[in-house]
């Protein structure tokens, strides 16, 4: 059922539900609030939770909230009515209830019904949804549609929508200041790693829905995008299996996948939009084979743990979590997303064969979870790196360019907690001695 709760009162109960809503503050901060005008002013006056208002109850708010009852906007009503309230102005209780009754959606019509309301709310299920419409190449609203109709037996559900005003970041810390038992994040993976920022730490589980174009999160994760991902990840979602994941900061920027230096910022410039719209994940393959003429090696310094060594290469990545289909960030064979190391591959190829052999090499070394065995590709594991370039060169974050080199990465261990398959991967990587 919708996290949202409505609010009315007759004016001789107003008192009554504002002093209810204040009593209850510690349940009520958990949902999403709606009241007609004057009742949501005097709530939120009072409680100082915010509260969606629609129009007066004399003027048809009544009605717009029993249109929402109707779509299944509304989880529950406390409709607190004077018996005696003879005022034609008065909020009319008869349409809503009818819809209540029709549409199963609880109602209190006075303190004792509300009280019970209030009761069930204290102990049910509450998740956010940070949903971002203009991920991948579906109809957002149909995607929306879907999630809620899967989601919604299982659990109370607040949705937030990014806008270009208010970003995800923002909408997960109102959900974290509401009280959430889980967040998920329904759009592609800068959509993913925006949310997983402001969690890391916290403890609230994040659930991911991938509606992007490489899902590259959701897939390091095992959740299964073949045939429906919307619907798998809801399966997972409801299925309520944790794990506890690594996490990793980038400069300033928030890590769950990888960074990209080099070659691999490169391709993700070139799929642009409309690329993605056109292509869909083959973006990234035509970037990466029209990147290949043009890669130019650099010059770059490496330090992990005070040491440091410069190499001359094509591109340096810095993976979490990575799946085989992150292809520059096989060198190691395998990405594990829980051993509290970051995976380091460092491809210095000499020539554009070269550089086709090595990434094919990478891509079989991920498919066999086997290192790979070409000397021009070195991998290492580390809790930390630095790493500049001469030139400076574009850096890729989760699938988003944040600028340029130097970087400094960081592992967060344990940092993140998130909905997913239980993991069978009980492989441990050792760091390298000879670094």
């Amino acid at each position: 059922m919708s996290a949202k709760i409505a609010l009315i009162a007759h004016n001789r109960k107003k008192d009554e539900i504002v002093n209810f809503v204040n009593q209850h503050r510690g349940v009520f901060c958990r949902y999403q609030l709606i009241a007609t005008s004057t009742t949501g002013q005097r709530i939120e006056n009072a409680t100082n939770l915010p509260v969606e208002q629609v129009l007066s109850g004399k003027v048809g708010g009544d009605i717009q909230i029993a249109a929402l009852v109707a779509t299944g906007e509304i989880g529950a009503v406390i409709f607190l009515v004077d018996p005696f309230s003879t005022e034609p102005q008065e909020p009319n209780i008869q349409p809503i209830q009818r819809l209540c009754t029709i549409h199963n959606v609880p109602l209190g019509i006075n303190l004792a019904t509300a009280e019970a309301i209030v009761e069930s709310l204290r102990y049910s299920y509450v998740a956010h949804l940070i949903f971002n419409p203009v991920s991948g190449q579906g109809n957002a609203e149909a995607d929306l549609q879907l999630i809620k109709q899967l989601l919604q037996p299982a659990m109370k559900l607040a949705v937030h929508t990014t806008t270009p005003e208010i970003d995800a970041q923002e909408l997960t810390k109102k959900a974290i200041a509401a009280h959430a038992d889980i967040i998920m994040a329904s759009g592609g993976d800068g959509t993913v790693s925006a949310v997983a920022d402001t969690l890391v730490g916290t403890g609230i589980p994040l659930g991911v829905i991938p509606r992007g174009t490489a899902n590259a999160f959701a897939a390091a994760l095992g959740i299964s995008a073949r045939f429906n991902p919307i619907r798998s990840a809801c399966e997972v979602i409801i299925a309520g299996n944790t794990r506890v994941v690594d996490a990793a900061r980038c400069n300033d920027a928030s890590m769950i996948l990888l960074a990209g230096i080099g070659y691999e910022a490169e391709i993700v410039e070139r799929a642009d939009r409309d690329a993605k719209n056109r292509w869909g994940p083959l973006a990234y393959i035509m970037a990466g084979i029209q990147q290949l003429n043009e890669q130019k090696l650099f010059e770059t310094e490496i330090e992990i743990e005070g040491v440091v060594k410069k190499f001359h290469v094509a591109a340096v990545t810095v993976a979490n979590a990575a799946p085989a289909t992150s292809v520059m960030a096989q060198g190691g064979g395998t990405v594990i997303i829980n051993d509290g190391l970051l995976d380091v591959t460092i491809a210095a190829p000499q020539s554009d064969l070269e550089a086709v052999t090595a990434m094919v090499n990478l891509l079989g070394a991920a498919l066999l979870k086997v290192p790979t065995n070409r000397q021009d590709i070195i991998s290492l594991q580390t809790k930390g790196i630095k790493v500049t370039a001469n030139p400076p060169q574009k850096v890729v974050v989760d699938g988003e360019i944040i600028g340029t080199t130097p970087v400094e990465i960081e592992c967060i261990p344990g940092g993140l907690t998130v909905l997913a398959p239980p993991d069978n991967n009980n492989q441990q990587l050792q760091t390298d001695d000879n670094w």
